[in-house]
């Protein structure tokens, strides 16, 4: 019999295990995960957009598999018709700035007009993670 501090202990690795395999599962399963459910919920409602197209790209990185940190998005939004791109930006934080604050390590923002869009109606591709620190780059010229 275990005692109630091995329960105790095990139990939250337990969940966290959970919640990282259930991450994966609906990620192969092509279902979204919690974050990535957030942000799209949260740019519709404030940009209308007439195209999100949202990249969950944290496995790329060096994180636990069923991360939600690194994403990439593309806003089509007439919203955007007359503001420079730092303005554009700016919007997409304000709708996320909770999740920037927490769980979203890096957001790369593609935010274009509808004209802008039908010129090049792609999401951009981020490159490789070099991961490591710092520190491993001592040394290095």
């Amino acid at each position: 019999m275990l005692s109630g501090l091995r329960v105790r202990l095990l139990v939250p690795r337990a969940m966290s295990s959970c919640v990282r395999l259930s991450s994966v599962y609906l990620k192969r399963a092509g279902m979204e995960g919690p974050v990535e459910a957030a942000i799209r919920a949260k740019l519709e409602q404030a940009l209308s957009p007439e195209v999100l197209e949202l990249r969950n790209e944290s496995s790329g990185h060096a994180v636990p598999p069923g991360s939600e940190t690194h994403f990439r998005v593309a806003v089509v939004s007439s919203r955007f018709e007359g503001l420079s791109s730092l303005q554009r930006h700016r919007l997409v934080h304000a709708a996320l700035a909770e999740e920037l604050a927490g769980p979203v390590h890096a957001l790369a923002i593609q935010a274009r007009t509808p004209a802008q869009w039908r010129d090049n109606p792609k999401l951009d591709i981020s490159p490789a993670c070099l991961g490591g620190s710092k520190k491993d780059l001592r040394g290095v010229s």
